[in-house]
């Protein structure tokens, strides 16, 4: 399955706190169509990089702004819908109040683009409304900020919970096969083998396991 790195430079604010982040955007299809996972910052670089083809859909791994603060003008550049589970929608209205997604993250179901099915897995933990999508077919999957190379997702600000989100890792993500490529949303790509033992490791501390 062809998939595209797109990266842009902004803000992640939450709680009063502002930290300046790099963000993964990445585009799956080929060369007729593709899915855009996630908005971040800039929707112009991620129309080039899209290169007038079809976007099937604009997803959304969860509502943080850093991840959604693009996705109203790359909405309007490429006439593609936004989704994003509705357990972040309040997140999404601090970013974007007065406007609307247009559906839902539906667990279970699958988002097709150029002969690939990717479902969406409910992840919550780094917040309520995270999602990860997995191509069965590739052995790829797209965390968000769920699971990073290096561990989870942060936890420790409002709406995310450290025990919420090795849970959903370890009965969502760790199930898939170990070689599983895992594509993040910020810094490199891993695999679910090689985040496996410390996942487990501090889900054990905690009691969890």
């Amino acid at each position: 399955m062809p998939v595209e790195l797109i990266t842009t430079d902004g803000i992640f604010a939450l709680d009063g706190g502002e930290w300046e982040v790099t963000n993964n955007i990445w585009l799956v299809g080929d060369d007729r169509e593709v899915i855009v996972f996630d908005a971040a910052h800039d929707h112009e670089p991620i129309v080039e990089g899209v290169g007038g083809r079809r976007v099937r859909a604009i997803v959304l791994t969860h509502g943080h702004n850093d991840h959604i603060n693009a996705a109203v003008p790359l909405r309007d550049a490429v006439d593609a819908p936004v989704l994003i589970h509705p357990d972040d929608r309040m997140l999404w209205d601090v970013v974007w109040p007065g406007e609307a997604p247009d559906g839902d993250l539906t667990p279970g179901e699958a988002i097709s683009v150029a002969g690939h099915e990717l479902r969406v897995l409910h992840t919550p933990g780094h917040s309520p409304g995270c999602c990860c999508f997995h191509d069965a077919g590739s052995d790829t999957v797209f965390s968000g900020d769920t699971l990073f190379c290096g561990g989870p997702g942060a936890t420790g600000r409002s709406y995310s919970d450290e025990p919420t989100i090795l849970r959903s890792i370890i009965s969502t993500l760790l199930t898939l096969p170990p070689e599983t490529v895992v594509h993040t949303g910020h810094g490199e790509s891993t695999t679910i083998g090689a985040e496996s033992d410390a996942v487990t490791a501090r889900a054990g501390e905690l009691g969890l396991a």
